[in-house]
């Protein structure tokens, strides 16, 4: 049967119409793309798909890595397949919503959030669809959990997301990599950021992390609790996590499972960040972040399928 359905997800007959969206949030304008199955009859249900952290664009591609991967179009592409319409977007500041009235210093995860929320509420009241679930990937899974709740989601779907809060994984990444007294200076900047006050004096080897641009962000996003909220949703959730997957270890999933006790987990073995399956394969690990030739794992798709379904 797994097999069956995994031959379909790859061959189904149901082609994809595709149309320019927008919203306007904030001042502004951002865009995206709907993608509606044709050759289906009646109401379909339909997923809003969110992109990671930092310029990831609605395809899932960034301009931090070499080249594009197309994930979460490829993810849009194989749910039209099956009779599920979506719409991704480029949020705030990003691809072609990056307008002048949003430079970096003026982005928020709770505008993501909120930005979010208001399409959820555009789509719940679009007659054409029957159903409105968000999926969000990464950075993305921590703005779908909240988003979710705010904006009424029937379903809310976690991919690869993260089960510690930013402190904790920013901590834990920095502890072996920087010596003592830059180490404590990232604890005091994070410290004062985590009580909304911005710092001044950061030395140049932590600069990257913590320029002042980007610090009204990080106190945003250190209000903010995976946890806390993927336990006050009230609608079903899915937990989606790889295996192969570099960037988020396995471990986050059980810290959002332990927090939400009834919500699905599907592990794909395999699976990397990137949605591709790649196994131990380091060169295909690595060929995964800088091409779009690898097809997103079937056994995603699945579970993306099942869940939305049901």
């Amino acid at each position: 049967m797994k097999l069956l359905l995994s031959l379909m997800l790859l061959s189904s007959s149901v082609f994809a119409a595709s149309r320019p969206v927008s919203l306007e949030v904030g001042g502004g304008t951002v865009y995206g793309t709907e993608l509606t199955p044709d050759g289906v009859t009646g109401k379909v249900p339909v997923v809003l798909l969110h992109s990671g952290s930092g310029p990831t664009d609605r395809d899932g591609n960034s301009t931090l890595l070499p080249g594009p991967n197309d994930s979460l179009k490829m993810v849009a592409e194989g749910l039209a397949r099956q009779g599920i319409a979506s719409v991704r977007y480029d949020k705030r500041g990003i691809g072609s919503s990056a307008l002048p009235v949003w430079k970096e210093e003026n982005l928020r995860l709770d505008d993501y959030i909120g930005d979010a929320a208001a399409w959820l509420r555009k789509l719940h009241s679009d007659p054409r669809f029957s159903r409105v679930v968000m999926a969000g990937h990464s950075e993305g899974a921590q703005i779908a959990a909240e988003a979710c709740a705010q904006g009424g989601a029937d379903a809310c779907v976690l991919i690869a997301g993260a089960g510690h809060s930013l402190d904790e994984i920013l901590r834990e990444q920095l502890k072996d990599k920087l010596p003592p007294p830059l180490m404590a200076e990232s604890d005091g900047i994070l410290a004062s950021l985590k009580e909304g006050k911005t710092v001044d004096k950061v030395s140049p080897s932590l600069m990257a992390l913590y320029r002042p641009e980007v610090q009204p962000y990080l106190i945003s996003a250190l209000q903010h609790d995976p946890r806390k909220a993927v336990a006050a949703l009230k609608m079903p959730v899915l937990i989606l996590q790889g295996t192969s997957d570099i960037q988020v270890p396995q471990e986050e999933a059980k810290l959002l499972s332990a927090a939400a006790p009834k919500a699905k987990v599907v592990i794909v073995e395999g699976m990397n960040h990137l949605l591709k399956i790649v196994g131990d394969d380091q060169a295909l690990q690595q060929k995964s972040y800088a091409s779009p030739d690898l097809p997103v794992a079937p056994q995603l798709l699945e579970a993306l399928t099942t869940f939305i379904a049901n």
